[in-house]
């Protein structure tokens, strides 16, 4: 049977789709604005609390340690009892964190409660992709899912805009309320207008030890997924994370302007994200993932050893559109991939995993680097990343716009 043929579209039914998507996306680009706040605000974050910004920093890791047990606990419960009310919480407890986040009256409170914002945060993503997924026709998978994706860089962007323009008058913490705010208006429309899943009422187990037998069941699938999600995410961190740190010491580009460049390859991430998601709806997921990792090979030598500044940031952008072009495939693959009782919890908990295992690339880099430069360092760890994320897609499966109501839960 197929899905998009036998359900006739309404306008309920296309508002229910609509209304889905923009929740799931939302959900993503808020916690990215969120937790970029914090990267944006460091050195303004220390002086309020009186601590470096390798201190504050520690407040990023306890963030980014807790992601996975998130993805757990509202992944789990999105599997055994629904993927909108497991989103209208996570919204709901986003707006608290990030309000609690701006009150923070002491460090120690401060690092607690972005250690509990790791936790919101690391289960948004499997819900808000599993619930869009379902819903989203097939044959529109894989464009939808690189704008779901880049949700991430958006936010990321948005969170640039804002501190720029906003902390020269106003304290770091306004940010935090301003952060808290959509997520009430999202919560309202995921609960007044988005349907529970029709895949995810046919496939829900009865019982948490139903669920849990399928995880095992599917063990080796869920290896996988966290290796390949590895593998994935070392391309990001590779690509991005030392970029600020290389334009200042190799180049002399100054705080505001850092700040401009890094916005600017965000914009060719974004772009990337969308066109490599949507050409892997007519050629396939892991093509056109491996076609967009091998670009990020070719894309190198203009990336690390350009000759002049202007190409230097050409190289920036190119290098940014083929990772996150990679990147943008990922929702509808993990989805495909996935079976229908496990789509909010395997994917998302493989996904945060494959975060957090690739963290230390960015500590690598810099190690490297105080040796043998920057350009050659991130150039050699790019290569290898590169190579291995080729590797690990080539060896999964595929499910290129996959009936979901066909397959096994």
């Amino acid at each position: 049977m197929n899905l998009e043929t036998s359900l006739p579209v309404t306008e309920a039914s296309a508002r229910d789709r609509i209304s889905s998507f923009l929740v799931g996306m939302a959900g993503w680009t808020l916690d990215a604005f969120d937790y970029f706040l914090v990267v944006f605000s460091l050195t303004a974050i220390g002086a309020t609390f009186h601590k470096s910004d390798a201190a504050v920093t520690g407040a990023l890791f306890a963030t980014l340690f807790l992601r996975p047990l998130g993805a757990l606990l509202f992944g789990a419960f999105a599997d055994r009892h629904g993927r909108r009310p497991a989103l209208i919480l996570n919204l709901l407890l986003f707006s608290l964190a990030s309000v609690a986040t701006a009150w923070a009256p002491t460090f120690q409170m401060f690092v607690l409660v972005r250690a509990l914002f790791g936790i919101v945060m690391g289960g948004q993503w499997g819900i808000g992709a599993s619930l869009a997924m379902e819903k989203i026709p097939p044959r529109l998978r894989g464009r939808l899912s690189g704008v779901l994706q880049q949700g991430y860089a958006l936010g990321n962007l948005l969170a640039a805009v804002a501190t720029y323009f906003l902390s020269a008058h106003y304290s770091w913490r306004l940010l935090f309320v301003i952060a808290a705010l959509p997520a009430l208006p999202f919560a309202y429309l995921c609960y007044a207008y988005v349907e529970e899943s029709d895949v995810w009422q046919r496939a829900r187990h009865n019982s948490w030890t139903e669920m849990a037998r399928g995880f095992y069941r599917y063990r080796w699938l869920f290896l996988y997924i966290t290796a390949f999600m590895t593998s994935i995410s070392c391309l990001s961190h590779g690509s991005q994370d030392m970029y600020p740190a290389f334009l200042q010491r190799g180049w002399g580009v100054g705080v505001q302007m850092r700040s401009v460049l890094t916005g600017i390859t965000t914009l060719g991430a974004i772009l990337g994200g969308i066109c490599i998601g949507a050409w892997s709806d007519r050629i396939g997921r892991r093509k056109a993932m491996v076609i967009a990792i091998v670009g990020g090979l070719a894309v190198i030598p203009l990336w690390a050893f350009a000759p002049t500044l202007p190409l230097l940031i050409l190289g920036g952008v190119l290098m940014q559109f083929m990772v996150q072009g990679a990147w943008g495939v990922i929702p509808a693959h993990l989805a495909e991939m996935s079976p229908n009782s496990l789509r909010s919890s395997m994917p998302g908990l493989g996904y945060q995993f494959g975060i957090l295992f690739a963290a230390g690339v960015p500590s690598l880099e810099t190690k490297l680097a105080s040796q043998y430069g920057y350009p050659h360092v991130m150039a050699a760890v790019m290569a290898t990343v590169l190579c291995a994320a080729v590797g690990m897609t080539l060896l999964g499966s595929e499910r290129k716009a996959a009936d979901f109501i066909q397959l096994e839960s």
